[in-house]
């Protein structure tokens, strides 16, 4: 699969590094033609666009990977898949439901793969510990505990600003809403909690999902606390402990009533290349489709308006 990198975003290096043998880094582009040859020439890369059009035009890419800031997620989603492309979007698509129903509408009408790129789904801790919980090690599970938080102090950085869908809940609470979901399945109902900070974005987002089977969730994704990140669950027979859920390159352990587990650890971003590529080729489906897409999305939209409200919200 060759692949084009729309943007020149930190991320991308990720992708660079834990690319598949079935997966060719074929372009990149940038709004800054100088730029994207630059970064072509530091990175092996062997064609570079001046323009993100231009890479969409570009007849040996089959599948852009998309990184540019979330309110432009959609965008230029839509306009890959006008061209003929697979998209791999990331995280999170968006926070308006009625957007990822448009865009996975299209993509089928089109045969194209769309893709969310929460590259922790495809590290075996995660699917690891979702069976555990399934298969009743812990006993009936009662509740879960996810958090996500860095300290962020430059009020000019994208994750800060509202008018690219910035803030706490949609770059790290994302994960924590994600995380609950696997293990609890689908809330019915959301509250929500958030502190704006001076650029207007949640600063601080804190979240309670309560899920069928009087299973309850509650996380906290932070700009403004510590770096932290954990997914724990409880049941009534044991107690389930993820240490880095999110980011594994942090290092962390799975840990059964306390004692740790053993778990592969591959490179998360070269699983889900491989599952992207596997799609694409019609050798496998997506492990993340449009019902996990638009779930995600509608509980994030949710908890917004919980918080905008202060009322609890029904899913």
């Amino acid at each position: 699969m060759r692949l084009g990198l729309l943007s020149t975003a930190t991320i991308n290096r990720a992708l660079l590094d834990g690319a598949p043998q079935e997966v060719e880094i074929a372009a990149v582009a940038s709004r800054d033609g100088a730029r994207a040859q630059a970064y072509a020439s530091e990175h092996g890369i062997a064609r570079s666009h001046g323009s993100y059009e231009a890479l969409l035009e570009d007849e040996g890419v089959d599948a852009v990977y998309i990184s540019l800031p979330n309110s432009l997620h959609h965008e230029w989603t839509l306009k890959a898949i006008a061209a003929g492309k697979h998209v791999l979007v990331e995280k999170p698509y968006s926070r308006r439901p009625a957007e990822v129903e448009e865009a996975w509408d299209a993509a089928a009408r089109a045969g194209l793969v769309v893709m969310e790129a929460f590259m922790y789904r495809h590290h075996p801790q995660a699917a690891q510990a979702r069976s555990l919980v399934q298969e009743g090690t812990i006993g009936r599970l009662g509740f879960i505990r996810a958090t996500f938080s860095f300290q962020l102090l430059d009020l000019a950085n994208i994750r800060m600003l509202p008018e690219l869908d910035g803030g706490a809940l949609m770059d790290v609470g994302c994960y924590c809403v994600s995380g609950s979901r696997l293990l609890g399945g689908e809330p019915v109902r959301v509250f929500g909690e958030q502190r704006l900070g001076a650029t207007g974005v949640d600063v601080d987002f804190f979240g309670t999902l309560r899920f069928p089977g009087d299973v309850v969730a509650q996380f906290d994704a932070s700009f403004s606390l510590p770096k932290r990140q954990r997914l724990e669950a409880v049941g009534d027979e044991g107690t389930l402990v993820v240490e880095a859920p999110w980011r594994a390159d942090w290092g962390g352990r799975l840990l059964l009533n306390g004692e740790p587990l053993e778990v592969e650890w591959p490179n998360s971003y070269e699983r889900e290349l491989s599952n992207f590529a596997a799609a694409v080729a019609g050798e496998g489906e997506p492990l993340l489709g449009r019902d996990d897409a638009l779930a995600q999305a509608r509980v994030i939209d949710a908890l917004y308006r919980s918080a905008e409200s202060g009322e609890a919200v029904a899913l």
